[in-house]
């Protein structure tokens, strides 16, 4: 029996921010970005990487624009920097997603990496504050 790869993530409160809803979506998100790694360091099939990949991408463009609505409604300071920072987060993961469809590329550890990389620091620095 062969042991299921190791979390990317930890699974814990680490990328809370204090607000239930944010908390909630980033343990979704972190819950994603792991099935994503298990699944690609699983073997699974291009149709099921391609899956889960979109799944991740359509739930961060929700998590953004319920990031970007709290900040608005809350006249946050940072807003314009904040939302450049998504939209240029949204054209990358983009620009993966649609390299993968055309098997441009594979989902590879520096995929991973990035994924990982920017769930810390855009979580830990960005969206503390």
């Amino acid at each position: 029996m062969t042991a299921a790869p190791a979390l990317l993530l930890p699974g814990s409160d680490t990328f809370s921010v204090g607000i239930g809803i944010i908390d909630s979506q980033h343990k979704n998100l972190v819950g994603m970005v792991n099935d994503l790694h298990q699944a690609m360091s699983g073997g699974h099939g291009k149709d099921q990487l391609g899956r889960v990949l979109s799944s991740l991408v359509k739930y961060t463009q929700v998590h953004f624009k319920t990031e970007e609505n709290l900040m608005e409604s809350h006249r946050y300071p940072d807003y314009d920097r904040h939302k450049s920072e998504h939209e240029r987060l949204t054209a990358t993961v983009l620009d993966i997603q649609g390299k993968f469809q055309r098997n441009e590329i594979g989902l590879s550890i520096e995929v991973m990496d990035f994924l990982k990389n920017w769930l810390y620091h855009h979580t830990l620095e960005s969206d503390k504050r």
